[in-house]
């Protein structure tokens, strides 16, 4: 039987461990709060749960050596960390995280041993690069060009749960989408760069309907200009990848960022005060003027303003007292974010990830549209969960059972790491819509 270690055992961890043990794996899931890894294996008999936390090198030497394969769902800064042990002791490794310039130098190692190190094997990135490439490949092999892509991708709640004033619910930590929101941007557009510092990324928005779904606000997402390399697109004059959002997002957001309330540096002499307090030092107002009126004056908005009447809907106005174990705006609002936004148990999430490709033959010229939508199961598994601990799963197994045999640092971009993953992804359900127009 062929073992599998699993580094983390997060929010989207259980749909991995799940496959692996019902396709006969053995799994030991390593993870500081013991107690989610002994729920995760729930008795199963090919199953282990173990607390071990990153400063425990020479446990995870001996784990990573008693295994086949690693499974790296740890925050990516430990990643390399864990690939360098799985060199040592000749081991494979899977992970759903943005591929590191340190990752990639790596490969000649794993090349040298024979060794698949397969990065970005999630949802995005991973289902958006496999479910991407097919369509570009299929339309270079007909003997097109790819000459604009669009992707986007959003992990929301379902419509029905959409019932908060933010338009959002957390389906997994909210300190990184947080910290996405400060993030710059950059893509290609008719031939030309589009870039954007972090401050300005929620001022870069369009409203997009997605057909058979719905309307929603579609932002920038990092940097797309190295997709047009990555994915082959040498004809591309637009290559954009972007992040779907409930309308309203963008807006509130953009005023969030001009308040400073997503800073993370720490704030001196705030002990035992309040978040009303902290707003009031972010836009300089008396503690006799009227908060939100302030706030509406330092923005430059009316204070009837829907973005005023969110932010004292999360609580940004209230004379309540800030936690005393962070210390920074960004920690303070992750707080209230958490309290107030996460996804409800007798509530799903859904995964929308819509792709746009222009294709030019030599007699037409066709616009192609995929698009995945996918929902959690109340009382089970989010999508979010699903879509990205599956694909990972699925490569976990197909690397095991020698049908992805590409050695190397990679992402899921060839043929012959994508289709089995593909494949194994439409027979549990996750599929897309493909249509097809000549324009």
């Amino acid at each position: 039987m062929k073992k599998v270690l699993v580094l983390g055992a997060g929010l989207v961890v259980k749909p991995l461990v799940v496959y692996l043990l019902d396709h006969g794996f053995g799994v030991t899931l390593a993870s500081r709060t013991v107690s989610k890894a002994v729920s995760m294996i729930d008795g199963h008999p090919n199953g282990v749960a173990l607390e071990w936390t990153v400063d425990k090198t020479e446990e995870l030497r001996k784990l990573v050596s008693e295994h086949d394969l690693s499974v790296s769902l740890l925050p990516y800064q430990y990643h390399v960390q864990v690939a360098k042990v799985c060199l040592e002791f000749n081991k494979h490794l899977v992970t759903t995280s943005y591929i590191s310039d340190a990752m990639k130098e790596l490969d000649g190692q794993a090349r040298e041993k024979g060794l698949v190190f397969l990065n970005e094997a999630g949802l995005d990135p991973g289902i958006d690069h496999m479910s991407a490439m097919k369509i570009i490949h299929d339309v270079q092999a007909k003997g097109g060009k790819i000459k604009s892509f669009r992707s986007t991708t959003g992990a929301l709640q379902a419509f029905e749960a959409n019932n908060n004033p933010f338009g959002y619910k957390f389906s997994w930590a909210p300190r990184g989408v947080l910290m996405a929101s400060k993030n710059p941007s950059k893509w290609l557009e008719n031939g030309q760069i589009r870039e954007y510092p972090g401050e300005e990324l929620f001022e870069n928005y369009t409203l997009q309907n997605v057909p058979g779904v719905g309307a929603f606000e579609n932002y920038p997402n990092r940097n797309s200009v190295p997709y047009k390399e990555i994915y082959g697109l040498a004809d591309a004059t637009t290559v954009y990848r972007g992040t779907f959002r409930m309308t309203g997002w963008c807006e509130t957001m953009r005023k969030v960022v001009a308040l400073d309330w997503l800073n993370e540096k720490p704030l001196e002499g705030f002990n035992g005060k309040t978040y009303a307090d902290v707003t009031r030092h972010l836009v300089g107002a008396s503690a006799d003027e009227d908060l939100p009126a302030a706030t509406a004056k330092f923005l430059n908005m009316d204070p009837y303003a829907t973005v005023i009447k969110r932010l004292g809907w999360l609580g940004l106005f209230e004379d309540r007292e800030l936690p005393t174990d962070v210390d920074n705006p960004l920690d303070y609002m992750n707080v209230l974010t958490l309290e107030k936004m996460s996804l409800g148990s007798d509530e799903r999430d859904m995964i929308v990830m819509h792709h746009e490709f222009t294709a030019q033959f030599a007699d037409r010229t066709e616009k192609i549209t995929s698009t995945l939508l996918d929902f959690g199961i109340v009382g089970a598994d989010t999508s979010i969960a699903r879509t990205v601990s599956l694909p990972a799963a699925i490569a976990v197994r197909m690397i095991l059972e020698g049908k992805i045999d590409f050695p190397g640092v990679h992402v899921p971009v060839q043929p012959e790491i994508y289709n089995p993953i593909l494949d194994e992804l439409s027979n549990i359900g996750i599929n897309f819509k493909e249509e097809t127009k000549v324009l």
